[in-house]
């Protein structure tokens, strides 16, 4: 019996490994992928969270199009390592990095002040950074949950600092993306989003409910915008 046991427990991981492999593969398979060849030729377009995972390659394609990329990072060093790769692998010479700290809202405004300063038109505005949250309940200098604070309250006010903008520039483009991790919230507590009540903290729970304001911010600005000549997009990873 011992030796049944011990050659089950040493089978697992390899088991455990094998259903990564599959899920990996089905997942793969049923993933679309972005192959357009369509001209984005004199279109402004902002990644947020543009140095890596989905806003990297969010970022590379547009500049693979022909578009004017503007990758809106935290990390400037960083991002402009990627921006000269997305430039050396698309032959792209219009990836500008300007910087972006979603979780700040002073930052925010920064960089829309500047983007209004310097950019006559912007055709796509891509919500995409993010972060998976902190173990524990970390707050900002705005005192806001860090994960609500970066995940959506930064794009928020993104969004509609540079509404008219994006106006102006019609046809434009609004995308958010969302995941559906916001599963994991049935209902949100409008009066705790920022889990100030003490010990109600969860790391997952943090996450879920921002994808989920995510989602439903992007269907009320499609609500808003739907006689406006832009389009809203959700986009679930």
């Amino acid at each position: 019996m011992v030796g049944t046991a011990a050659v089950v427990m040493a089978a697992v991981p390899m088991v455990i490994v094998a259903i990564f492999v599959v899920f990996g593969w089905v997942y793969r398979l049923r993933s679309g992928q972005a192959n357009t060849s369509v001209s984005l030729k004199g279109k402004t377009i902002i990644v947020t969270g543009a140095s890596a995972g989905i806003g990297k390659e969010a970022a590379r394609d547009f500049a693979r199009r022909g578009a004017r990329v503007i990758m809106a990072c935290r990390n400037l060093q960083k991002a402009s390592k990627v921006a000269s790769d997305i430039e050396a692998s698309t032959g792209s010479k219009s990836v500008v990095v300007r910087e972006l700290d979603t979780s700040s809202l002073s930052s925010v405004r920064s960089f829309a002040a500047r983007i209004l300063a310097e950019e006559r038109r912007l055709d796509v505005l891509v919500l995409n950074a993010g972060i998976g949250g902190p173990a524990e309940r970390v707050l900002t200098s705005d005192n806001l949950e860090l994960t609500m604070a970066t995940n959506h309250f930064g794009h928020f006010l993104l969004a509609n600092l540079l509404l008219g903008l994006l106006k102006d520039s019609q046809p434009s483009r609004v995308v958010v993306v969302a995941s559906m991790a916001h599963n994991g919230v049935k209902t949100l507590d409008i009066e705790n989003l920022n889990f100030k009540h003490e010990g109600s903290f969860k790391t997952m729970k943090a996450y879920s409910q921002t994808k989920a304001c995510n989602i439903l911010f992007a269907r009320q600005l499609a609500a808003m915008l739907k006689d406006s000549g832009m389009v809203d997009s959700l986009f679930l990873s």
